[in-house]
């Protein structure tokens, strides 16, 4: 219902703001399949709900997130990423540290298993397998961000719609992969969820500094070196809070596991 309500609400924007997309153009058939996968998503997770007991808060939490998600990739910020790097960046911020973790908080996987039965079970398994491992996830989800973040990926991305699309997918699943495996590793493995979080948080604000110290703009579309600074302060400063926030939860978690061993000692 809340993401069937926020589509009519984004549709007429979109139309409005690019004319093109009325003739059938690439933009649009992506728009299409991105809505249609999101709300798929949610009419998959709405009826695996039904079927396994699922803490309320999760369920509102999955939901609110679904449609920030649609608002980040379908609405007018997705329309002004195309001639802002700092508009760009904010879009990447949104997925990486604020939808995805949002997504893994909701913990959806338990009804997207019973939801899609016995066949469904093992490939959502093995697709979640990886987040065992959270320094592997850090690497692989540092490969995405600093890849698509390359000015001829970047450029290739800003053009085109369909890679544009694929980025975005690139974002969140290795995000998705990233935040679960940091905030539900097993209690052997918190000190390199920890590790992850601070490397990611290293790397990241190296990338934020590049692009806000940069003596020129390193991307065409940046219509001015300030839009590029703002972007860049963007990923350094607002894009690592979540990091530090996450860092300090798990460095409490170890400490707790630390101290516990001491006293049982």
């Amino acid at each position: 219902m809340f993401v069937v309500l926020l589509v009519l609400v984004l549709a007429p924007f979109n139309v409005m703001a690019a004319p093109e997309l009325r003739g059938g153009s690439a933009e649009q058939w992506t728009t299409i399949l991105t809505v249609a996968a999101l709300v798929g998503l949610w009419l998959l997770y709405e009826r695996g709900a039904q079927r396994t007991p699922v803490k309320p808060w999760r369920r509102w939490l999955l939901r609110g997130t679904l449609m920030v998600t649609l608002f980040t990739v379908v609405g007018p910020i997705d329309r002004l990423a195309e001639v802002s790097a700092a508009m760009h960046m904010a879009q990447h911020m949104l997925i990486i540290v604020l939808i995805a973790p949002l997504v893994a908080l909701s913990k959806p996987l338990p009804q997207l298993m019973v939801a899609t039965g016995k066949r469904g079970k093992p490939l959502w398994g093995s697709l979640f397998k990886i987040t065992q491992y959270p320094m592997f996830c850090a690497y692989l989800h540092g490969v995405v961000i600093w890849v698509w973040h390359i000015p001829l990926f970047y450029m290739l991305a800003v053009e085109n719609s369909w890679v544009h699309a694929f980025a975005h997918f690139c974002f969140l699943l290795s995000g998705v992969w990233f935040w679960w495996a940091c905030l539900y590793a097993a209690s052997r493995k918190v000190p390199f969820a920890l590790l992850a979080l601070l490397l990611t948080l290293m790397h990241t604000g190296f990338l934020g500094a590049l692009l806000t110290f940069a003596n020129a703009p390193l991307y065409s579309e940046a219509r001015h070196l300030q839009d590029q600074q703002l972007a860049g302060l963007l990923m350094w400063v607002v894009g690592g809070v979540p990091y530090m926030a996450a860092s300090i939860w798990a460095g409490h978690r170890w400490y707790r596991q630390l101290n516990r061993r001491m006293h049982n000692a």
